[in-house]
């Protein structure tokens, strides 16, 4: 009797220290620990503790709304069993070294908000299926060896604020679509192999207040609409092929005052037209 009393015990207490997590949750945690080399982590998991102690694990009742494990030496692929943490709002892997392409499959994570998978060594192309995420705010792709076009679908994401893909191999032109996304107020497409004009639909994006595109093979004349954008406060867009006069205000926006590569790569300044609101075409 004594020791079934025992047994019955043990197995209540170890309910109890997994109960606090869906089971399929716990499993795709576990399945990325193992896949991104947990056991080098700066900071690991005790798997044979509750999952409410797993460093960078945030949870809400029975579900993982949280997983923050930026700067921890993670090594390896991200796992498709991530798709079961189904109410993750938060995926930061920041620094760190992720290899391989960015799993389609991560589209399914739907009530995501975050997704920095940023400073890694990620390759391929953006997959689609990002575009389908609708509560994201933050992308975070930067300095990576990202390839390909940026989804025309990407205009879908109604509810983004932050688009950093700065040093990656992304080509083609910036989509139509992007420009549609009213939300955004930070946009980070520097170093990278962009070509094409910078479309007069940035008007729409009255929100922004940093754009970057230094640094691509960009062309075309500066639209006058980048001078309607009153909530820009930091902008860079040398180091392209733009052309035509920009204003004052404009120029002094630009941390390189608007320095530009000519036609045989010989750094140029544009021509700056001294009243600041000149360069801006009136609509009325």
């Amino acid at each position: 009797m004594k020791n079934v009393t025992t047994l019955f015990l043990t197995l209540v207490l170890s309910f109890s220290m997994f109960a606090n997590v869906a089971p399929a949750e716990r499993d795709a945690l576990v399945k990325f620990y193992e896949k991104t080399n947990g056991s080098q982590w700066k900071t690991k998991w005790d798997l044979s503790k509750s999952v409410s102690t797993w460093y960078g694990v945030k949870l809400e009742g029975e579900k993982v709304i949280s997983l923050n494990l930026s700067d921890n030496n993670l090594v390896g692929e991200i796992p498709y069993d991530i798709v079961n943490l189904v109410s993750l709002q938060e995926l930061d892997l920041h620094k760190n070294h992720i290899s391989g392409e960015i799993p389609s499959i991560v589209g399914d994570l739907k009530n995501l908000k975050v997704l920095d998978i940023s400073f890694n060594d990620l390759s391929g192309i953006i997959p689609v299926s990002i575009c389908e995420m609708n509560n994201l705010e933050q992308l975070a792709l930067y300095m990576n060896n990202l390839s390909g076009e940026l989804p025309e679908q990407i205009g879908n994401l109604k509810n983004l604020e932050v688009l950093s893909l700065f040093n990656n191999g992304i080509t083609g032109q910036i989509p139509n679509s992007l420009y549609n996304v009213k939300t955004l107020k930070v946009l980070l497409l520097n170093s990278n192999k962009l070509i094409g004009e910078l479309g007069h639909e940035v008007a729409n994006l009255k929100s922004l207040e940093n754009l970057s595109l230094f640094d691509n093979k960009m062309n075309g004349e500066v639209p006058v609409e980048l001078g309607k954008l009153n909530k820009l406060k930091e902008m860079n867009i040398s180091y392209n092929m733009f052309y035509g006069q920009v204003s004052k205000s404009l120029a002094l926006l630009d941390t390189l005052n608007m320095t530009m590569l000519n036609n045989i790569g010989t750094p140029i300044l544009l021509d700056v037209n001294q009243d600041k609101n000149k360069a801006i075409v009136s609509e009325d």
